[in-house]
Parts: C-alpha cells; structure tokens; sequence
C-alpha cells in the first residue's frame, strides 16, 4: 500500500511539473518584449538559487568528492548544456523543429537508462509509446501545417539539448541511488543550479552571447519572471527530483511527451488562439503514446 501511495505520489509530483513547464511558454513570451532568451536564462536560476536557500537555508557538505563530480555534471548536463544549446538552436533552425526534436528527449533516456542502469530496461512498448507521442507531438506543434524545414546546424544542437537532458536524468538517477538518499532533494537541485550558473556564465561569454542586466521594474517583468525562477525552476526541479527519485528515469520522462498537448491547452484556454483538428488528434495520439509507454500493451517478443 505504500509503494503504491509513493508511486501514484511520484506520477502527480511529474505531472504538475510538466503542466508548469508547459506553461512556461506564456511568461517567456511576456519577457521577450524586453529581455533576450540568454538574460531570461541568468535571471532565472539566480532567482532560483536564491529561492532554495530561502525554503532551505542549510549548508549540507558532500560525502563523496564523486558525488560532487556529479553534482558538477548535473549541472553542467541540465542547466548550461540543455538551456544553452536550445537557446542557440532556435537561432539556427524553427523553433517547431526544436520542439519536435526535444520532444524526442524521453526515448533517449529510455535507451541511456538501458545502457547504464540495471533496474530500467528498454522494451517495445516505450517504442511504440514514443512513435505515437512523436506523430501527436509533430501534429500539435506544426499545427496541421506539414512543412518541416531542416536545418543541420539548428536542428544537430536541438538533438544535443535532447541528449543533454537524457544525461541529466541518469545522472539525477545515480545522485538519487541508495547510496545518496541522504540528499535532501532541496540540496541536490540548489547544488545543480549554482554549477549550472558557474559553467553558464563563462560559457556566455566564450561564445559571446549578449547578457546586459536590467532592471526588473515593471511588475509584468518581475511577476514573469519569478514565475520562471520560483516556479518553473526551484519548484518544478525539485518536485521532477522526487518524481525521478520514486518513478525512475524512465516512467518520470514518459510525461515529458505531454508537454507539447500541455502548451497548446494552454494557448486555448490563456491566448484564445484556435485548434484545429490535426492538433486534436494529436492531443490523442500523445497521450495515448505516454499511456503505452507507461502502462504498456500486451506484447511479447518473439
């Protein structure tokens, strides 16, 4: 019984992160009347990281210098590399082929877990998952419009986001392992974010990517951009920790297929823009791609 209250805990604690991480788009969108996409990113987890000292204002030493390696990696994996190569990808190639591509970031885990992880395994029905959820995901995000633009350079560094959050996941997974359970949940996604913003800030300037500081004076400003910071990044990271922690790389990141279905919900309900029956059907296609990636069908290899 408690396995299963802890299970149906960890599919709730993914789920409510990836509706907010779906919504993110809307304050995004808000922010980049004034802001660039590299100043919306700093603000973000600074806000971030200040936050969680806040919530939980308590310096915890490492145990292991591996583990500081880790925590290290999973910064440099999910915050500098994921964020920065999406940010630059989106200047290279469409950002509905970012979307398509990133969506792709689940069947990746999948397959890293299957390599480097003894208790999560690949199989057929996270296959079939993943090409029901990548069709919807393709339906929604080009919005029934079937022009697919490639572009290498864009669309490789997309892949390399993708890649990126795959090795974050595992990396989550090793830091959450048996041996580490005395992490709190708080402390990992804080100790992320300040190696995130470590590796970040140098990364922009070694690339020369614009970051002026403003002043957040207006409240639309300030309000979005706490949202991001308190919200989407403290919260939503360490609730995706807990889910991880209890679900498993795997099962947690199926969910991230609903992101796309998330978005355009939210599009409708906030910005009263139109669906259309493609999209429909692809709001059932992801969910019925994360349905058989998580529950499965009755398959048996031959």
């Amino acid at each position: 019984m408690e396995r299963d209250n802890n299970n149906l805990q960890g599919h709730l604690l993914a789920i409510v992160t990836i509706v907010i991480w779906g919504t993110t788009f809307i304050a995004t969108k808000v922010l980049l009347r004034q802001l660039t996409p590299t100043e919306i990113l700093v603000y973000r987890f600074i806000i971030a990281y200040l936050a969680l000292w806040i919530i939980y204002p308590k310096f915890v030493g490492v145990k292991r210098f591996r583990d500081e390696l880790l925590f290290f990696s999973l910064g440099l994996t999910g915050i500098t590399f994921y964020f920065l190569a999406e940010i630059i990808a989106l200047q290279y190639t469409l950002a509905a082929n970012v979307g398509l591509i990133i969506a792709a970031a689940p069947i990746l885990t999948a397959l890293l877990a299957n390599l480097f992880t003894h208790d999560e395994k690949f199989n057929r029905n996270l296959l079939v998952g993943f090409l029901l959820a990548i069709v919807g995901s393709f339906l929604v995000i080009f919005n029934g419009r079937f022009v697919l633009k490639l572009s290498p350079v864009g669309d490789l560094l997309a892949v390399t986001a993708a890649l990126a959050w795959a090795i974050y996941s595992i990396l989550l997974k090793k830091i959450n392992s048996k041996g580490n359970s005395a992490y709190n949940p708080i402390l990992v996604v804080r100790r992320t974010f300040i190696y995130g913003l470590v590796t970040l800030i140098p990364s922009l300037l070694l690339l020369r990517i614009g970051f002026k500081p403003v002043n957040l004076t207006s409240w639309s400003l300030l309000l979005n951009i706490l949202f991001l910071g308190v919200i989407a990044s403290a919260l939503g990271f360490v609730m995706w920790n807990k889910a991880v922690k209890t679900l498993g790389v795997i099962k947690s990141n199926n969910y991230i297929y609903l992101v796309p279905l998330v978005t355009m919900v939210t599009s409708v309900l906030i910005l009263k823009e139109p669906v259309n029956l493609w999209m429909f059907i692809g709001g059932l296609l992801i969910l019925g791609g994360v349905y058989i990636s998580e529950n499965g069908l009755k398959f048996t290899w031959t």
